[in-house]
C-alpha cells in the first residue's frame, strides 16, 4: 500500500501573513469584549529611566517587585523572548455613578464592583485571543509564531505601551485616558514575536490646565503631575500595604475600605464615559463593615477568595473596616469594634483601638481600659494609650 503524498507546506507571503495575524488579533479582541486595541513595535521603553527614578525616590512604597525586576521593564522581550510587536487592549468596567455608602458601610473601588477577580476574567479572554493569533499565520520559514497575553502581573510598561499603540494619553493622575471612554478600563497586552503593522501613537495631551485629580486627592499622593507616590495613595494603602496604616493618613481615607476612585471620578473625561460593562445589581459597590469585622480567616476565604478583595487579605480588610468606622464615628460601630479588640491579629486590634478612640465615648474608653492590661503587642498598647489620652500622638506612630 502506497503512502499518501505529504501535503506541501503552505507558502506564506510575509506581508500578507503579518496582516492576517494583526487582523485576526484585532477581531478576536473585539469578540472577547475589549473595546480598544492598538498595536505598536516592541522597543526599548522610552520611560524606563523615569521608572527607575520613581523607584529610587521610594514612590513604589512596599511594592518591592518593581526594584527586584527593574531591568525586565527595559524591553518587552523580557516577557516574551524575541517579541517584535505588542498589542495593547482595553477592557471596560462599570462607569455609572457610584452610590453613597450607607450607615456602617464602606465604599469599594469601581473596578471591583462586579465581584469577579479581573485577572481571572481577562486572562481567560487573552488565552482565546492568543490561540486565534497563533492560528492566523507563521514565521516566513513556517515556524509557529510566539504569542503571550498578560494583564498587569508581568514587568511591562502597560500605560506607556498603550500610549504608543494609540489608545490614549496618560493623564496627570498617571492613568490612561481615552476620549469617549474616560479611564474606566483595565489594560492588557498581547506580545507577538512577529513584526505586525503598527498603529500611530497617541501624541496629544488633553488634560490642559486642569488639575482636578491632583486637587481632589485626599492624601496628596501626587508630588507632581503624572507622578504618584504610592505610599500615600489610598488604593495602595487599602490593598497592597501590609501592617498598620500611618496615623496621619487614616482620616483622609474617609469611607474607602478597598481602593479609591477619587482621581477618576473628578476627571472631566469621565463625566460621560461610554456605558460598557454595566451590572444591574453590582454586589460589591459597598460592604457592611460590621460584618467584615466578624469574619474569621475561614469566613473571609469563603466569601472573598474569588474576588478582588482577596488581594488585601483578612488583615487588610479588617484593618480598613476599623479605620473607616473610626472615620464615620457611628455609635452602632462601638460593639463590633470592641469585639475586634480581641482579634488574634495585632494589626487589626491596633486599628480597632484607634477607631474606638475616635468614637470618644465613655463606654468605648472602658473597652480600651479592659483590654489594656491583657495586651502584649507594643503597637496596640501605644494605640490604646493614645486613644485614652495617656500618650502623645507620636508614640503609636514611632512603632509603625
Amino acid at each position: 500500500m502506497t503512502e499518501p503524498p505529504t501535503p506541501a507546506k503552505r507558502r506564506y507571503d510575509v506581508a500578507a501573513s503579518r496582516d492576517d495575524v494583526a487582523t485576526t488579533l484585532r477581531q478576536a479582541a473585539d469578540q472577547e469584549g475589549f473595546v480598544l486595541c492598538g498595536i505598536t513595535d516592541a522597543v526599548d521603553s522610552p520611560g524606563f529611566n523615569r521608572l527607575a527614578r520613581w523607584v529610587e525616590l521610594g514612590y513604589a512604597a512596599g511594592m518591592g517587585y518593581f526594584a527586584s525586576r527593574l531591568d525586565a521593564y527595559r524591553h518587552p522581550d523580557r516577557v516574551l523572548q524575541g517579541a517584535r510587536s505588542v498589542a495593547a487592549l482595553a477592557y471596560p468596567y462599570a462607569a455609572h455613578a457610584a452610590p453613597p455608602a450607607g450607615p456602617g458601610e464602606g465604599r469599594i473601588a469601581r473596578y471591583a464592583w462586579s465581584g469577579d477577580d479581573y485577572h481571572d476574567v481577562i486572562r481567560a479572554k487573552l488565552h482565546r485571543v492568543c490561540d486565534a493569533t497563533r492560528a492566523a499565520g507563521t514565521h516566513p520559514d513556517g515556524d509557529p509564531i510566539g504569542v503571550r497575553g498578560v494583564v498587569d502581573t508581568a514587568p511591562l510598561m502597560e500605560r506607556e505601551i498603550a500610549e504608543l499603540a494609540g489608545l490614549g494619553w496618560r493623564g496627570k493622575n498617571t492613568l490612561l485616558i481615552r476620549p469617549g471612554l474616560g479611564s474606566y478600563f483595565f489594560l492588557a497586552c498581547v506580545l507577538v514575536d512577529l513584526p505586525l503593522p503598527a498603529d500611530p501613537p497617541f501624541e496629544t495631551f488633553h488634560c490642559g490646565t486642569c488639575t482636578a485629580c491632583l486637587d481632589a486627592c485626599p492624601t496628596d499622593a501626587f508630588p507632581q503631575p503624572g507622578v504618584l507616590d504610592a505610599s500615600r495613595c489610598i488604593s495602595y494603602l487599602t490593598i497592597e500595604h501590609r501592617g498598620p496604616i500611618p496615623t496621619e493618613l487614616r482620616e483622609p481615607i474617609g469611607d474607602w475600605v478597598f481602593g479609591c476612585d477619587v482621581c477618576q471620578d473628578v476627571c472631566p473625561w469621565n463625566r460621560k464615559p461610554a456605558r460598557h460593562a454595566e451590572h444591574a445589581e453590582p454586589p460589591l459597590e459597598t460592604v457592611d463593615l460590621h460584618e467584615i469585622l466578624m469574619l474569621t480567616e475561614d469566613g473571609f476565604r469563603k466569601r472573598f477568595r474569588k474576588t478582588p478583595l482577596w488581594r488585601a487579605r483578612r488583615q487588610g480588610m479588617l484593618r480598613n473596616a476599623a479605620i473607616v468606622l473610626g472615620n464615620r464615628r457611628e455609635p452602632a460601630a462601638e460593639t463590633p469594634l470592641a469585639e475586634t479588640l480581641e482579634d488574634d491579629d495585632p494589626v487589626v486590634r491596633a486599628a480597632a483601638a484607634w477607631a474606638l478612640g475616635r468614637l470618644d465615648t465613655d463606654s468605648a474608653r472602658e473597652s480600651l481600659r479592659r483590654r489594656a492590661p491583657r495586651e502584649s503587642d507594643p503597637t496596640v498598647i501605644a494605640e490604646i494609650e493614645h486613644a485614652l489620652g495617656d500618650a502623645p500622638a507620636s508614640s503609636a506612630e514611632n512603632l509603625l
